[in-house]
């Protein structure tokens, strides 16, 4: 019973400090004038009155040494991992001693690379600073808010009743919008974008240590970030098992990428003008043997954060290669195989010299290999490695693909700079394209301007006959997508390029017998 009584007086005391911490205490004066002059007269009345005063100072002018000391964390530089965890430990045990609940979040900034790149260390300084005070503005008096990295805040939430998804949710909102509001800096404006993860402590079991606090928002963030930019995530068991998958597919990795577990499956890219095979694109399957095959967008990002993948890309290309060869002793015509280079890969400083290798090893000409490139890539990356890499991949001879035009900003200036060959149209362009007009009209202006460069184009994510049938007569190119052919093992490409090679005979015969 005293354990109890104690737990509601903790839990009262901390409520009535919140409500008459502060300035905000003066809005209970009315309130506390009325009931003076009905219980004590007009002297208690007048008592009330000169009380006020006082009432203002001692609650706006004796702060919460704990918050103090948490504000000025957030502004004497980076914590480490074991402050962190220690601070959030004691987040948790303030709020089990009050019989309340806490909340720890994570904010990811994302700009802050590209502020330092135009405008230096000073600038990136600056927009931390204004960053902190925004999120400070936000929360609450007892509320701690840390740095924890060059780009991440900490943020502990002092005890509260209220620590529910939804609560929780908004607050995110609120932090990311006030973090992502334009900033004038040094006479010019900036702009920054924030991801957020978080995790309420009544999520985790009552035993739960700031480590796994801590662990449980990292989790959180990091698919925040993954889906980004500008993404809220808060954790979940379910978070968590995909996670602890994830860090066992990341321990696998080398394994899977050295005993031929990892392998390019090839999807045929067709010529709408002959209907035959113009090319094919390789993209990287993972056949587990207990798992089954894992999906493309999980060991992906597993492979990035191991920093593997460059080894990936030259897993793909040699297998690539190998299936190019293969094809052509089996009489089958591919003229192109083409591989997805993402932006560190194309940042390796010997990329050129290794593919020219390869290309030699093998027996074939540049012109038989394509380099997919994202537009994001090239829109991000206009001097540097990167340009040069995909320059001299070029004049080398290969084939450069913009893949996902469409999706990001890559000028006119540049398409000519980089020396593109092919637009890959990306599929949210195509979808319902031969039922949806602005669809229609969207599409043929993008195949317009394609035509007016000279470049070609291909088209992604064709699904029906309808969709390819009207790209044909816009004027695209080559088409690609499940409705022509999913991506399939080197040792299927051959029937299915002989049983397609039929259906274009046959299709023709049935032209010529009609006419």
């Amino acid at each position: 019973m005293k354990a109890l009584i104690e737990q509601n007086v903790s839990k009262v005391r901390t409520i009535l400090r919140r409500g008459l911490y502060g300035p905000q205490a003066l809005a209970f004066l009315p309130a506390a004038a009325l009931t003076a002059f009905w219980t004590g007269g007009e002297a208690f009345l007048i008592f009330t009155a000169l009380g006020a005063p006082f009432l203002y100072l001692l609650t706006s002018r004796a702060p919460n040494q704990e918050t103090d000391d948490g504000r000025r964390n957030a502004t004497s530089g980076v914590i480490g991992k074991a402050e962190a965890e220690a601070l959030a430990q004691q987040a948790l045990d303030r709020a089990q001693a009050a019989n309340l609940a806490t909340a720890c979040i994570i904010v990811d900034i994302d700009g802050l690379d590209e502020a330092a790149q135009l405008s230096g260390e000073s600038t990136v300084e600056a927009l931390r600073d204004l960053s902190l005070s925004r999120l400070i503005n936000i929360l609450r008096r007892d509320d701690k808010v840390l740095r924890i990295g060059e780009r991440r805040f900490l943020i502990l939430l002092g005890p509260s009743l209220r620590m529910e998804l939804e609560p929780l949710l908004q607050l995110a909102s609120r932090l990311q919008g006030a973090v992502e509001e334009p900033a004038s800096v040094e006479n010019a404006m900036r702009y920054l974008s924030a991801s957020v993860g978080f995790c309420g402590s009544p999520r985790l079991n009552r035993a739960a240590t700031g480590k796994e606090l801590l662990e449980a928002t990292n989790v959180a963030l990091a698919e925040a970030v993954a889906n980004g930019p500008s993404a809220i995530r808060a954790w979940s068991e379910h978070m968590r098992m995909a996670h602890t998958e994830q860090k066992s597919l990341k321990a696998e990795v080398d394994r899977a990428l050295d005993n031929g577990q990892i392998q390019p499956w090839f999807q045929p890219q067709i010529c709408t003008s002959t209907g035959r095979i113009s090319g094919v694109e390789a993209l990287a399957r993972w056949i587990h043997p207990t798992r089954g095959i894992v999906p493309p967008a999980q060991f992906l990002r597993v492979l990035e954060d191991a920093g593997r993948m460059e080894r990936l890309s030259e897993v793909i290309l040699q297998h690539s290669l190998t299936a190019l060869r293969s094809w052509d002793a089996a009489g089958l015509d591919v003229p192109r195989v083409s591989v997805n280079f993402s932006d560190s890969e194309l940042r390796a400083p010997r990329l050129v010299e290794r593919i020219q290798w390869e290309l030699d090893r093998f027996g074939l000409t540049p012109q038989r290999l394509g380099i997919e490139v994202l537009e994001t890539v090239i829109a991000g990356s206009p001097e540097g490695i990167v340009a040069r890499n995909i320059v001299e991949l070029s004049k080398l001879g290969c084939h450069i693909d913009l893949d996902d035009f469409g999706t990001g900003h890559a000028s006119i200036t540049s398409l000519r700079r980089f020396k593109v060959h092919r637009l890959k149209i990306d599929r949210s362009f195509v979808t319902r394209v031969d039922r949806d007009e602005e669809q229609h009209r969207m599409l043929a202006a993008v195949l317009g301007m394609a035509d007016r460069l000279g470049l070609e184009t291909l088209a992604e994510g064709v699904e029906s006959v309808g969709e390819h049938a009207l790209l044909a007569q816009l004027g695209c190119d080559h088409v690609q997508g499940f409705g022509i052919a999913r991506p399939m093992p080197a040792d299927q490409m051959v029937d299915w390029g002989n049983q397609h090679a039929s259906r274009i005979a046959e299709a023709q015969n049935l032209g010529r017998s009609s006419g």
